[in-house]
Protein backbone atom coordinates (compact mmCIF):
# COMPACT_ATOMS: atom_id res chain seq x y z
CA UNK A 1 0.00 0.00 0.00
CA UNK A 2 2.73 2.47 1.06
CA UNK A 3 4.87 1.49 -1.93
CA UNK A 4 2.01 2.17 -4.40
CA UNK A 5 1.35 5.57 -2.80
CA UNK A 6 5.03 6.47 -3.11
CA UNK A 7 5.07 5.43 -6.79
CA UNK A 8 1.97 7.52 -7.54
CA UNK A 9 3.52 10.53 -5.73
CA UNK A 10 6.76 10.21 -7.71
CA UNK A 11 4.78 9.85 -10.95
CA UNK A 12 2.85 13.02 -10.13
CA UNK A 13 6.12 14.91 -9.55
CA UNK A 14 7.78 13.87 -12.83
CA UNK A 15 5.50 15.90 -15.15
CA UNK A 16 5.95 18.88 -12.84
CA UNK A 17 9.73 18.54 -13.07
CA UNK A 18 9.55 18.30 -16.81
CA UNK A 19 7.38 21.42 -16.97
CA UNK A 20 9.82 23.32 -14.78
CA UNK A 21 12.77 22.28 -16.94
CA UNK A 22 11.00 23.21 -20.18
CA UNK A 23 9.89 26.49 -18.66
CA UNK A 24 13.48 27.25 -17.73
CA UNK A 25 14.65 26.47 -21.25
CA UNK A 26 11.92 28.56 -22.82
CA UNK A 27 12.40 31.61 -20.65
CA UNK A 28 16.17 31.83 -20.94
CA UNK A 29 17.64 32.43 -24.33
CA UNK A 30 21.09 31.03 -23.50
CA UNK A 31 19.88 28.17 -21.27
CA UNK A 32 21.39 25.47 -23.57
CA UNK A 33 24.71 27.28 -23.50
CA UNK A 34 24.63 27.61 -19.72
CA UNK A 35 23.68 23.94 -19.29
CA UNK A 36 26.39 22.65 -21.64
CA UNK A 37 28.95 24.99 -20.11
CA UNK A 38 28.06 23.71 -16.63
CA UNK A 39 28.37 20.08 -17.73
CA UNK A 40 31.75 20.74 -19.33
CA UNK A 41 33.01 22.61 -16.26
CA UNK A 42 31.93 19.73 -14.00
CA UNK A 43 33.65 17.19 -16.25
CA UNK A 44 36.80 19.27 -16.48
CA UNK A 45 36.87 19.66 -12.69
CA UNK A 46 36.32 15.93 -12.27
CA UNK A 47 39.13 15.23 -14.73
CA UNK A 48 41.43 17.67 -12.94
CA UNK A 49 40.61 16.25 -9.50
CA UNK A 50 41.19 12.72 -10.79
CA UNK A 51 44.47 13.74 -12.40
CA UNK A 52 45.69 15.44 -9.21
CA UNK A 53 44.66 12.47 -7.07
CA UNK A 54 46.40 10.01 -9.41
CA UNK A 55 49.58 12.10 -9.46
CA UNK A 56 49.65 12.36 -5.67
CA UNK A 57 49.04 8.61 -5.33
CA UNK A 58 51.77 7.87 -7.88
CA UNK A 59 54.23 10.09 -6.02
CA UNK A 60 53.45 8.35 -2.74
CA UNK A 61 53.70 4.93 -4.37
CA UNK A 62 57.00 5.88 -5.97
CA UNK A 63 58.31 6.99 -2.57
CA UNK A 64 57.14 3.73 -1.01
CA UNK A 65 58.79 1.69 -3.78
CA UNK A 66 62.00 3.68 -3.37
CA UNK A 67 61.93 3.06 0.36
CA UNK A 68 61.29 -0.66 -0.21
CA UNK A 69 64.22 -0.89 -2.63
CA UNK A 70 66.46 0.96 -0.20
CA UNK A 71 65.33 -1.31 2.65
CA UNK A 72 66.09 -4.36 0.53
CA UNK A 73 69.48 -3.01 -0.43
CA UNK A 74 70.42 -2.10 3.14
CA UNK A 75 69.21 -5.47 4.40
CA UNK A 76 71.39 -7.29 1.92
CA UNK A 77 74.28 -4.95 2.70
CA UNK A 78 73.84 -5.61 6.43
CA UNK A 79 73.92 -9.39 5.94
CA UNK A 80 76.88 -9.13 3.58
CA UNK A 81 78.87 -6.99 6.03
CA UNK A 82 78.10 -9.48 8.82
CA UNK A 83 79.39 -12.31 6.64
CA UNK A 84 82.53 -10.31 5.81
CA UNK A 85 83.15 -9.70 9.52
CA UNK A 86 82.66 -13.43 10.30
CA UNK A 87 85.05 -14.54 7.53
CA UNK A 88 87.63 -11.98 8.64
CA UNK A 89 87.47 -13.23 12.24
CA UNK A 90 87.76 -16.86 11.15
CA UNK A 91 90.82 -15.96 9.07
CA UNK A 92 92.41 -14.10 11.99
CA UNK A 93 91.59 -17.02 14.31
CA UNK A 94 93.32 -19.47 12.00
CA UNK A 95 96.32 -17.36 10.86
CA UNK A 96 96.80 -14.52 13.39
CA UNK A 97 97.15 -12.14 10.44
CA UNK A 98 96.36 -8.55 11.51
CA UNK A 99 94.94 -7.67 8.08
CA UNK A 100 91.90 -9.83 8.87
CA UNK A 101 91.21 -7.59 11.87
CA UNK A 102 91.15 -4.57 9.57
CA UNK A 103 88.68 -6.35 7.25
CA UNK A 104 86.65 -7.28 10.33
CA UNK A 105 86.54 -3.66 11.48
CA UNK A 106 85.49 -2.45 8.00
CA UNK A 107 82.71 -5.03 7.96
CA UNK A 108 81.58 -3.94 11.42
CA UNK A 109 81.50 -0.28 10.37
CA UNK A 110 79.43 -1.15 7.32
CA UNK A 111 77.13 -3.28 9.48
CA UNK A 112 76.50 -0.41 11.92
CA UNK A 113 75.79 2.07 9.12
CA UNK A 114 73.42 -0.36 7.41
CA UNK A 115 71.66 -1.16 10.65
CA UNK A 116 71.22 2.56 11.43
CA UNK A 117 69.86 3.24 7.92
CA UNK A 118 67.59 0.22 8.11
CA UNK A 119 66.26 1.36 11.49
CA UNK A 120 65.44 4.77 9.98
CA UNK A 121 63.66 3.21 7.01
CA UNK A 122 61.59 0.87 9.18
CA UNK A 123 61.00 3.34 12.03
CA UNK A 124 57.33 3.81 11.11
CA UNK A 125 56.71 0.13 10.39
CA UNK A 126 55.59 -1.48 13.68
CA UNK A 127 55.55 -4.98 12.15
CA UNK A 128 59.35 -4.89 11.65
CA UNK A 129 60.26 -3.46 15.00
CA UNK A 130 60.67 -6.92 16.60
CA UNK A 131 62.87 -8.03 13.72
CA UNK A 132 65.19 -5.07 14.25
CA UNK A 133 65.34 -5.87 17.99
CA UNK A 134 66.13 -9.49 17.12
CA UNK A 135 68.97 -8.38 14.83
CA UNK A 136 70.42 -6.07 17.45
CA UNK A 137 70.14 -8.73 20.19
CA UNK A 138 71.71 -11.38 18.00
CA UNK A 139 74.53 -9.01 17.04
CA UNK A 140 75.26 -8.16 20.64
CA UNK A 141 75.35 -11.87 21.59
CA UNK A 142 77.53 -12.70 18.54
CA UNK A 143 80.00 -10.01 19.47
CA UNK A 144 80.06 -11.18 23.09
CA UNK A 145 80.34 -14.92 22.44
CA UNK A 146 82.44 -14.97 19.25
CA UNK A 147 83.98 -11.73 18.07
CA UNK A 148 85.37 -10.39 21.32
CA UNK A 149 86.86 -13.76 22.45
CA UNK A 150 88.53 -14.16 19.04
CA UNK A 151 90.09 -10.70 19.29
CA UNK A 152 91.19 -11.32 22.89
CA UNK A 153 92.60 -14.77 21.97
CA UNK A 154 90.39 -16.59 24.46
CA UNK A 155 88.03 -18.23 22.00
CA UNK A 156 87.72 -22.03 22.04
CA UNK A 157 88.10 -23.32 18.50
CA UNK A 158 86.06 -26.41 19.37
CA UNK A 159 82.90 -24.34 19.37
CA UNK A 160 83.82 -22.26 16.25
CA UNK A 161 81.07 -23.60 14.03
CA UNK A 162 78.43 -23.14 16.74
CA UNK A 163 79.31 -19.63 17.93
CA UNK A 164 80.20 -18.12 14.56
CA UNK A 165 76.92 -19.09 12.89
CA UNK A 166 74.84 -16.24 11.37
CA UNK A 167 71.70 -18.30 10.68
CA UNK A 168 69.54 -16.26 13.03
CA UNK A 169 70.73 -13.01 11.36
CA UNK A 170 70.18 -14.49 7.93
CA UNK A 171 66.68 -15.58 8.94
CA UNK A 172 65.85 -12.11 10.28
CA UNK A 173 67.16 -10.40 7.16
CA UNK A 174 65.23 -12.82 4.96
CA UNK A 175 62.13 -11.98 6.96
CA UNK A 176 62.67 -8.30 6.18
CA UNK A 177 63.32 -9.08 2.51
CA UNK A 178 60.19 -11.23 2.24
CA UNK A 179 58.17 -8.49 3.89
CA UNK A 180 59.53 -5.82 1.57
CA UNK A 181 58.97 -8.12 -1.39
CA UNK A 182 55.30 -8.42 -0.43
CA UNK A 183 55.15 -4.65 -0.05
CA UNK A 184 56.72 -4.22 -3.50
CA UNK A 185 54.14 -6.56 -5.01
CA UNK A 186 51.37 -4.50 -3.40
CA UNK A 187 52.91 -1.28 -4.68
CA UNK A 188 53.14 -2.69 -8.20
CA UNK A 189 49.48 -3.64 -7.99
CA UNK A 190 48.72 -0.12 -6.79
CA UNK A 191 50.67 1.31 -9.70
CA UNK A 192 48.65 -0.87 -12.05
CA UNK A 193 45.43 0.49 -10.55
CA UNK A 194 46.75 4.04 -10.88
CA UNK A 195 47.61 3.36 -14.52
CA UNK A 196 44.05 2.23 -15.07
CA UNK A 197 42.80 5.40 -13.36
CA UNK A 198 45.13 7.39 -15.58
CA UNK A 199 43.60 5.68 -18.60
CA UNK A 200 40.18 6.57 -17.22
CA UNK A 201 41.37 10.19 -17.01
CA UNK A 202 42.54 10.04 -20.62
CA UNK A 203 39.21 8.55 -21.58
CA UNK A 204 37.47 11.33 -19.68
CA UNK A 205 39.59 13.85 -21.61
CA UNK A 206 38.43 12.27 -24.85
CA UNK A 207 34.84 12.41 -23.61
CA UNK A 208 35.27 16.08 -22.71
CA UNK A 209 36.67 16.85 -26.16
CA UNK A 210 33.81 14.97 -27.78
CA UNK A 211 31.29 16.78 -25.60
CA UNK A 212 32.87 20.13 -26.43
CA UNK A 213 32.46 19.38 -30.14
CA UNK A 214 28.93 18.03 -29.61
CA UNK A 215 27.76 20.86 -27.38
CA UNK A 216 29.44 23.40 -29.62
CA UNK A 217 27.53 22.11 -32.65
CA UNK A 218 24.34 21.79 -30.60
CA UNK A 219 24.64 25.35 -29.31
CA UNK A 220 25.28 26.66 -32.81
CA UNK A 221 22.15 24.91 -34.03
CA UNK A 222 20.09 26.13 -31.06
CA UNK A 223 21.45 29.67 -31.28
CA UNK A 224 20.69 29.70 -34.97
CA UNK A 225 17.18 28.47 -34.25
CA UNK A 226 16.56 30.75 -31.28
CA UNK A 227 18.46 33.88 -32.36
CA UNK A 228 19.50 33.96 -36.01
CA UNK A 229 16.20 32.72 -37.45
CA UNK A 230 14.07 35.18 -35.39
CA UNK A 231 16.48 38.01 -36.26
CA UNK A 232 16.17 37.27 -39.96
CA UNK A 233 12.42 37.23 -39.62
CA UNK A 234 12.59 40.49 -37.68
CA UNK A 235 14.74 42.08 -40.40
CA UNK A 236 12.38 40.83 -43.10
CA UNK A 237 9.31 42.16 -41.30
CA UNK A 238 11.20 45.38 -40.46
CA UNK A 239 11.82 45.92 -44.20
CA UNK A 240 8.09 45.50 -44.78
CA UNK A 241 7.36 48.04 -42.05
CA UNK A 242 9.86 50.45 -43.57
CA UNK A 243 8.00 50.14 -46.87
CA UNK A 244 4.73 50.95 -45.13
CA UNK A 245 3.41 47.38 -44.80
CA UNK A 246 2.58 47.63 -41.10
CA UNK A 247 0.08 44.77 -41.31
CA UNK A 248 3.00 42.31 -41.32
CA UNK A 249 3.77 40.75 -37.95
CA UNK A 250 6.70 38.84 -36.43
CA UNK A 251 5.53 35.27 -35.95
CA UNK A 252 8.23 34.23 -33.48
CA UNK A 253 6.38 33.12 -30.35
CA UNK A 254 8.44 32.06 -27.33
CA UNK A 255 8.92 32.95 -23.69
CA UNK A 256 12.56 33.97 -24.07
CA UNK A 257 13.83 37.56 -24.63
CA UNK A 258 13.56 37.14 -28.42
CA UNK A 259 9.86 36.34 -27.97
CA UNK A 260 9.47 39.35 -25.67
CA UNK A 261 11.19 41.53 -28.27
CA UNK A 262 8.91 40.19 -31.01
CA UNK A 263 5.84 40.88 -28.83
CA UNK A 264 7.06 44.41 -28.07
CA UNK A 265 7.77 45.19 -31.73
CA UNK A 266 4.43 43.75 -32.83
CA UNK A 267 2.75 45.95 -30.23
CA UNK A 268 4.67 48.97 -31.49
CA UNK A 269 3.68 48.20 -35.08
CA UNK A 270 0.07 47.79 -34.01
CA UNK A 271 0.14 51.12 -32.20
CA UNK A 272 1.83 52.86 -35.14
CA UNK A 273 -0.69 51.34 -37.54
CA UNK A 274 -3.60 52.58 -35.42
CA UNK A 275 -2.07 56.04 -35.14
CA UNK A 276 -1.39 56.14 -38.88
CA UNK A 277 -4.98 55.26 -39.60
CA UNK A 278 -6.12 58.05 -37.32
CA UNK A 279 -3.65 60.46 -38.92
CA UNK A 280 -4.82 59.44 -42.38
CA UNK A 281 -8.41 59.94 -41.34
CA UNK A 282 -7.60 63.39 -39.93
CA UNK A 283 -5.56 64.25 -43.04
CA UNK A 284 -8.43 63.10 -45.22
CA UNK A 285 -10.86 65.18 -43.22
CA UNK A 286 -8.49 68.14 -43.33
CA UNK A 287 -7.96 67.67 -47.07
CA UNK A 288 -11.69 67.47 -47.66
CA UNK A 289 -12.20 70.59 -45.56
CA UNK A 290 -9.45 72.49 -47.41
CA UNK A 291 -10.79 71.34 -50.78
CA UNK A 292 -14.33 72.37 -49.87
CA UNK A 293 -13.25 75.74 -48.47
CA UNK A 294 -10.95 76.37 -51.44
CA UNK A 295 -13.73 75.57 -53.88
CA UNK A 296 -16.19 77.77 -52.00
CA UNK A 297 -13.67 80.63 -51.75
CA UNK A 298 -12.60 80.52 -55.38
CA UNK A 299 -15.92 81.71 -56.81
CA UNK A 300 -16.30 84.89 -54.70
CA UNK A 301 -12.59 85.68 -55.12
CA UNK A 302 -12.93 85.50 -58.90
CA UNK A 303 -15.98 87.69 -58.71
CA UNK A 304 -14.07 90.19 -56.56
CA UNK A 305 -11.23 90.24 -59.10
CA UNK A 306 -13.68 91.00 -61.95
CA UNK A 307 -15.40 93.71 -59.94
CA UNK A 308 -12.09 95.32 -58.93
CA UNK A 309 -10.87 95.27 -62.55
CA UNK A 310 -14.12 96.94 -63.67
CA UNK A 311 -13.89 99.64 -61.01
CA UNK A 312 -10.25 100.36 -61.86
CA UNK A 313 -11.13 100.66 -65.55
CA UNK A 314 -13.87 103.23 -64.67
CA UNK A 315 -16.89 101.10 -65.46
CA UNK A 316 -18.76 102.70 -62.54
CA UNK A 317 -17.49 106.21 -63.01
CA UNK A 318 -14.27 108.14 -62.69
CA UNK A 319 -11.82 106.89 -60.04
CA UNK A 320 -9.18 109.08 -58.44
CA UNK A 321 -5.54 108.11 -58.65
CA UNK A 322 -5.34 107.53 -54.90
CA UNK A 323 -8.35 105.23 -54.94
CA UNK A 324 -7.06 103.49 -58.06
CA UNK A 325 -3.75 102.65 -56.33
CA UNK A 326 -5.65 101.40 -53.33
CA UNK A 327 -7.89 99.21 -55.50
CA UNK A 328 -4.83 97.79 -57.29
CA UNK A 329 -3.39 96.76 -53.92
CA UNK A 330 -6.68 95.09 -53.07
CA UNK A 331 -6.69 93.38 -56.48
CA UNK A 332 -3.12 92.09 -55.95
CA UNK A 333 -4.08 90.72 -52.52
CA UNK A 334 -7.15 89.11 -54.07
CA UNK A 335 -5.00 87.54 -56.82
CA UNK A 336 -2.66 86.11 -54.17
CA UNK A 337 -5.64 84.57 -52.41
CA UNK A 338 -6.81 83.10 -55.72
CA UNK A 339 -3.34 81.57 -56.30
CA UNK A 340 -3.38 80.10 -52.79
CA UNK A 341 -6.84 78.64 -53.30
CA UNK A 342 -5.88 77.20 -56.69
CA UNK A 343 -2.72 75.69 -55.16
CA UNK A 344 -4.79 74.08 -52.42
CA UNK A 345 -7.20 72.70 -55.00
CA UNK A 346 -4.32 71.32 -57.10
CA UNK A 347 -2.77 69.68 -54.02
CA UNK A 348 -6.09 68.11 -53.13
CA UNK A 349 -6.49 66.74 -56.65
CA UNK A 350 -2.93 65.31 -56.70
CA UNK A 351 -3.39 63.72 -53.30
CA UNK A 352 -6.63 62.12 -54.46
CA UNK A 353 -5.84 61.19 -58.08
CA UNK A 354 -2.08 61.50 -58.59
CA UNK A 355 -0.89 60.51 -62.07
CA UNK A 356 -4.45 60.34 -63.38
CA UNK A 357 -4.39 64.13 -63.73
CA UNK A 358 -1.39 64.08 -66.08
CA UNK A 359 -1.64 64.55 -69.82
CA UNK A 360 1.66 63.14 -71.02
CA UNK A 361 3.64 64.13 -74.07
CA UNK A 362 7.35 64.20 -75.05
CA UNK A 363 8.96 67.00 -73.04
CA UNK A 364 10.87 69.71 -74.91
CA UNK A 365 13.30 71.04 -72.34
CA UNK A 366 14.46 74.01 -74.43
CA UNK A 367 10.89 75.24 -74.88
CA UNK A 368 10.03 74.67 -71.19
CA UNK A 369 13.12 76.57 -70.00
CA UNK A 370 12.54 79.42 -72.45
CA UNK A 371 8.91 79.88 -71.37
CA UNK A 372 9.71 79.78 -67.68
CA UNK A 373 12.60 82.26 -67.95
CA UNK A 374 10.49 84.72 -69.98
CA UNK A 375 7.61 84.48 -67.50
CA UNK A 376 9.90 84.95 -64.49
CA UNK A 377 11.68 87.92 -66.12
CA UNK A 378 8.36 89.58 -66.93
CA UNK A 379 6.80 89.00 -63.51
CA UNK A 380 9.83 89.60 -61.29
CA UNK A 381 10.94 93.08 -60.32
CA UNK A 382 14.47 91.81 -59.75
CA UNK A 383 16.55 91.43 -62.88
CA UNK A 384 18.59 88.26 -62.72
CA UNK A 385 20.92 86.51 -65.11
CA UNK A 386 20.08 82.93 -66.10
CA UNK A 387 22.42 80.25 -67.43
CA UNK A 388 20.90 77.21 -69.09
CA UNK A 389 22.90 74.03 -69.72
CA UNK A 390 21.04 71.24 -71.53
CA UNK A 391 23.16 68.16 -72.12
CA UNK A 392 23.04 66.62 -75.60
CA UNK A 393 21.52 63.20 -76.29
CA UNK A 394 19.48 63.04 -73.09
CA UNK A 395 16.77 60.34 -72.99
CA UNK A 396 13.27 61.21 -74.12
CA UNK A 397 11.02 61.79 -71.14
CA UNK A 398 7.22 61.85 -71.23
CA UNK A 399 5.25 64.04 -68.88
CA UNK A 400 2.74 66.82 -68.52
CA UNK A 401 4.63 69.79 -69.95
CA UNK A 402 2.42 72.37 -68.20
CA UNK A 403 2.91 70.74 -64.79
CA UNK A 404 6.68 70.23 -65.25
CA UNK A 405 6.89 73.87 -66.35
CA UNK A 406 5.03 74.77 -63.16
CA UNK A 407 7.59 72.88 -61.06
CA UNK A 408 10.54 74.53 -62.81
CA UNK A 409 8.90 77.93 -62.52
CA UNK A 410 8.42 77.54 -58.76
CA UNK A 411 12.05 76.49 -58.27
CA UNK A 412 13.39 79.36 -60.40
CA UNK A 413 11.19 81.93 -58.62
CA UNK A 414 12.53 80.77 -55.27
CA UNK A 415 16.13 80.92 -56.61
CA UNK A 416 15.63 84.45 -57.97
CA UNK A 417 14.07 85.66 -54.73
CA UNK A 418 16.89 84.22 -52.58
CA UNK A 419 19.88 85.04 -54.83
CA UNK A 420 21.98 88.10 -54.22
CA UNK A 421 21.82 90.93 -56.75
CA UNK A 422 24.01 90.29 -59.75
CA UNK A 423 24.39 86.58 -58.97
CA UNK A 424 23.29 84.22 -61.75
CA UNK A 425 20.79 81.39 -61.39
CA UNK A 426 21.83 78.27 -63.28
CA UNK A 427 19.56 75.64 -64.81
CA UNK A 428 21.20 72.35 -65.70
CA UNK A 429 19.46 69.45 -67.44
CA UNK A 430 21.46 66.25 -67.75
CA UNK A 431 21.14 62.50 -67.90
CA UNK A 432 22.18 60.85 -64.64
CA UNK A 433 21.49 57.33 -65.92
CA UNK A 434 20.58 55.56 -69.13
CA UNK A 435 16.84 56.06 -68.57
CA UNK A 436 16.50 59.21 -66.45
CA UNK A 437 16.80 62.99 -66.74
CA UNK A 438 17.87 65.31 -63.93
CA UNK A 439 16.84 68.98 -63.74
CA UNK A 440 18.83 71.14 -61.28
CA UNK A 441 18.24 74.80 -60.34
CA UNK A 442 21.14 76.39 -58.42
CA UNK A 443 21.25 79.74 -56.66
CA UNK A 444 23.90 81.63 -54.72
CA UNK A 445 21.74 82.65 -51.80
CA UNK A 446 22.10 82.09 -48.06
CA UNK A 447 21.69 78.33 -48.26
CA UNK A 448 19.74 76.06 -45.94
CA UNK A 449 20.31 74.53 -42.54
CA UNK A 450 20.21 70.77 -42.17
CA UNK A 451 17.05 70.86 -40.06
CA UNK A 452 15.36 73.02 -42.74
CA UNK A 453 16.24 70.57 -45.53
CA UNK A 454 14.60 67.59 -43.79
CA UNK A 455 11.12 69.24 -43.75
CA UNK A 456 11.33 71.49 -46.80
CA UNK A 457 9.08 69.44 -49.15
CA UNK A 458 6.24 68.96 -46.67
CA UNK A 459 2.98 70.86 -46.42
CA UNK A 460 3.12 74.34 -44.81
CA UNK A 461 6.93 74.16 -44.50
CA UNK A 462 8.73 77.48 -44.92
CA UNK A 463 12.38 77.92 -45.73
CA UNK A 464 14.47 81.10 -45.36
CA UNK A 465 13.06 84.13 -47.16
CA UNK A 466 9.55 82.59 -47.27
CA UNK A 467 8.07 84.33 -44.22
CA UNK A 468 4.45 85.32 -44.81
CA UNK A 469 3.92 82.64 -47.50
CA UNK A 470 1.77 79.53 -47.16
CA UNK A 471 4.61 77.02 -47.62
CA UNK A 472 2.76 74.97 -50.25
CA UNK A 473 4.83 75.60 -53.41
CA UNK A 474 7.56 72.99 -52.83
CA UNK A 475 4.98 70.54 -51.49
CA UNK A 476 3.00 70.90 -54.74
CA UNK A 477 6.26 70.43 -56.70
CA UNK A 478 6.85 67.21 -54.84
CA UNK A 479 3.31 66.01 -55.60
CA UNK A 480 3.73 66.76 -59.31
CA UNK A 481 7.18 65.09 -59.57
CA UNK A 482 6.07 61.99 -57.67
CA UNK A 483 2.97 61.74 -59.85
CA UNK A 484 5.41 61.50 -62.76
CA UNK A 485 7.24 58.65 -60.98
CA UNK A 486 10.26 60.82 -60.12
CA UNK A 487 11.73 62.36 -56.98
CA UNK A 488 12.82 65.80 -55.85
CA UNK A 489 15.47 66.86 -53.34
CA UNK A 490 17.77 69.71 -52.36
CA UNK A 491 21.49 69.94 -51.65
CA UNK A 492 22.79 72.97 -49.78
CA UNK A 493 25.66 74.28 -47.67
CA UNK A 494 24.78 77.13 -45.34
CA UNK A 495 26.11 80.38 -46.76
CA UNK A 496 26.93 78.86 -50.17
CA UNK A 497 23.57 78.65 -51.89
CA UNK A 498 21.32 75.71 -52.67
CA UNK A 499 20.60 73.35 -55.58
CA UNK A 500 17.05 72.07 -56.02
CA UNK A 501 16.95 69.02 -58.26
CA UNK A 502 14.30 66.67 -59.52
CA UNK A 503 14.67 63.50 -61.55
CA UNK A 504 12.26 61.98 -64.08
CA UNK A 505 12.46 58.51 -65.56
CA UNK A 506 12.38 57.96 -69.30
CA UNK A 507 9.27 55.84 -68.73
CA UNK A 508 5.70 57.08 -69.20
CA UNK A 509 4.06 54.20 -67.37
CA UNK A 510 3.11 56.62 -64.56
CA UNK A 511 1.27 58.87 -67.06
CA UNK A 512 -1.72 58.41 -69.26
CA UNK A 513 -1.10 57.43 -72.87
CA UNK A 514 1.24 59.98 -74.43
CA UNK A 515 -0.08 62.32 -77.05
CA UNK A 516 0.92 61.31 -80.54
Amino acid sequence: MGRSIAKSWVASLEPMGRRLDLSFLRKRLFAPFYASFTVLVVLLLAQEVLSVAVNIARQRTAQDITQTVETKRESERLLRSALEAKVALRGYLLTDNQDFLKQYQAGRDTFEVSFHTLSSLLAEDASQRDTLILIRTFDDQWLQKFAQPVIDGTFDRAILAEESSLDILREAVNRILDYEKSILVDQNKRLARLDRLNQVGLGLSGIVIGLIVFFGALNLILLRRRILTPLRQLIRVGDNWRNGQLAKRIKHVSEDPMGDLATTLNGMAEGISVRQERIQQRNQQLGDLISTLSHDLRTPLLANRGMLNAIVRGAFGPVSDLLKDLLKDYREANDNLIKLVETLLDISRYEAQGSQLLNCEPLNWEKICHRVILWVQDSSETQCEFTVDIAPNIPQVYGDAIEIQRVLQNLIENAVRLSDLGKPVSIKISSTAAKSVSVAVSDQGPGLKEEEISSLFYRFSQGPGRQGRAGLGLYLCRQIVEAHGGKIWVESILGQGATFEFMLLADHSMCAAPIS
